[in-house]
């Protein structure tokens, strides 16, 4: 899963700090944006405020985030208690669930085995080397912190190569660089694939319920049946160019598999841990996958939720809980607590995410109280005279290079609530704007501050900024380009 960006400290950093409420304060006071209805002024003010800090980082994202929670109640946008909720709901469970499992993963090394594992399977040249990391990297961010599944691979690679380099045939001296931005950029593309994947796919899950209440929701089956093929084909074309470049550089001879299968060995046979967390995870990847109803055009395709009649019950926060809490049941003889999972191992929950999301949670719901959607809306109308295709395309380039600066959840939830208002302006289904949007997010590949995966293979100091630059730039624009088209032509799969 993508983890919060962690940006550099911005040498303006202090005037951002402070710019944040006086420009609030000089919008209330100057700006009028509803005269009939202040608190349209008043959540406008506060967005601004959000978005200052935000951008900047003058103050930690989660501190930002918990502004609402202040600033609602007594600008009269919200009362207290409903802001409060909105800071804990079913898709922070969905998002816990799925990180105590992948927590129990790392516990156990069983994603470092899973890893082994796939490279071993394909590592004979450095073509199947690249996508042997490319698809364990984004089989493991698909379930777990893209962070942490870049700091693990790193030190595979970083071995492996070590080992070849010493030989006089087996590598190409651009290998290094393009093995280290495959794991970067595989970390960012297997987010893509599922909700809990990256942040801003969960931000957008609320957002959306948050904004359009009544709409069919979006659950983990429908979103992996319409970004699954997404982040293949991206890692396809990844793949393809980075491997092409590598064998243009010159190289000869095989890459001896016995340099992973060793390390594999090294781990001896699986754990009676390991196999109980696999059993969990493939438990709960089926049950997301076939809980919710699949729209395949003129046929749905019912899943378990709607067969057993629970069908607006059970959700796949639900699921996750549910497989989530079972490993603290099962006893294990090699853990000091006697259990597959314990809450000293849980305390590692990143809860400044949760924090985060909360904030954009209730930054949603106070544009649709205090009526500045409707005002959005209304101002955007005229877009509507412009060409789906060039509206879906600047969104995801706008939001796709905003992010080599910015965090990518923070971006996601500033921007989703106003592009769902004028999607409704210009009488669009809100999903042709938001998803694309979302997407986007995940989709940085320039610069080493754009992503942790990025910052972590770029500290390796085995690639330069202008190598990362020039293949990322390309990216960008393909994932524009690729996203504009899986929209356009097979979005229908996740709009009702």
């Amino acid at each position: 899963m993508v983890s919060i960006v962690n940006k550099p400290r911005l040498p303006f950093r202090r005037v951002a700090k402070w710019a944040g409420p006086l420009v609030a304060l000089l919008f209330i006071l100057v700006v009028d944006l509803n005269p009939e209805n202040p608190a349209t002024t008043y959540a406008a003010a506060v967005a601004v405020w959000m978005v200052i800090w935000w951008l900047t980082e003058a103050v930690p994202l989660a501190a930002t985030a918990i502004l609402p929670v202040v600033l609602f109640p007594i600008l009269k946008i919200m009362p207290g208690r409903e802001v409060a909720g909105l800071y804990f709901n079913n898709v922070i469970f969905l998002f816990l669930g799925g990180f105590i499992v992948a927590l129990a993963m790392e516990r156990w090394q069983l994603h470092r085995r899973l890893a082994l594992t796939i490279i071993s399977g394909l590592g004979s040249s450095p073509r199947m080397l690249i996508l042997g990391f490319m698809l364990a990297t984004a089989f493991l961010s698909m379930w777990i912190s893209n962070t942490a599944t870049t700091m693990m691979m790193v030190p595979i690679a970083m071995g492996a190569l070590a080992r070849l380099e010493n030989t006089d045939n087996s590598t190409s001296p651009r290998l290094p660089v393009a093995l280290l931005l495959a794991i970067a950029y595989s970390a960012s593309m297997g987010g893509i694939a599922t909700l809990i994947g990256t942040p801003p796919n969960l931000a957008f899950v609320r957002i959306y319920a948050i904004t359009f209440p009544e709409a069919t929701e979006v659950s983990f089956t429908s979103w992996f049946v319409f970004a699954f093929p997404i982040s293949v084909i991206f890692l396809a074309i990844t793949w393809f160019g980075l491997s092409t470049w590598v064998v243009r550089g010159g190289i000869t001879g095989e890459i001896d598999r016995s340099l992973f299968a060793s390390e594999l060995a090294a781990m001896g046979p699986m754990s009676k841990e390991e196999r109980l967390v696999l059993g969990h995870f493939v438990v709960l990847a089926v049950l997301w996958l076939t809980r919710g109803d699949v729209n395949l055009g003129d046929f749905t395709l019912s899943g378990w939720g709607s067969l057993l009649g629970l069908s607006g019950y059970v959700d796949d926060g639900t699921v996750a809980v549910l497989v989530a809490s079972s490993l603290f049941f099962f006893h294990s003889d090699n853990s000091p607590s006697g259990r597959v999972m314990d809450w000293r191992t849980a305390r590692n929950l990143p809860w400044h995410i949760v924090l985060l999301f909360g904030g954009g949670f209730a930054l949603a719901r106070g544009f649709m109280a205090s009526g500045l959607s409707q005002w959005v809306g209304d101002n955007m109308a005229g877009l509507s005279g412009l060409p789906i295709i060039l509206i879906v395309a600047t969104i995801s380039l706008t939001v796709t290079f905003l992010t080599e600066l910015t965090s990518n959840t923070a971006t996601a939830e500033l921007l989703l609530p106003i592009l769902a208002a004028v999607a409704v302006s210009i009488n669009i289904h809100p999903l042709m704007l938001m998803v694309p949007a979302t997407i986007s997010a995940s989709c940085a590949f320039m610069m080493p501050v754009a992503t942790p995966p990025n910052a972590i293979v770029f500290g390796t100091e085995r690639l330069t900024i202008p190598q990362m630059a020039r293949a990322g730039v390309l990216l960008n624009f393909i994932g524009v380009a690729l996203i504009t088209t899986a929209i356009l032509v097979f979005g229908k799969v996740i709009m009702p």
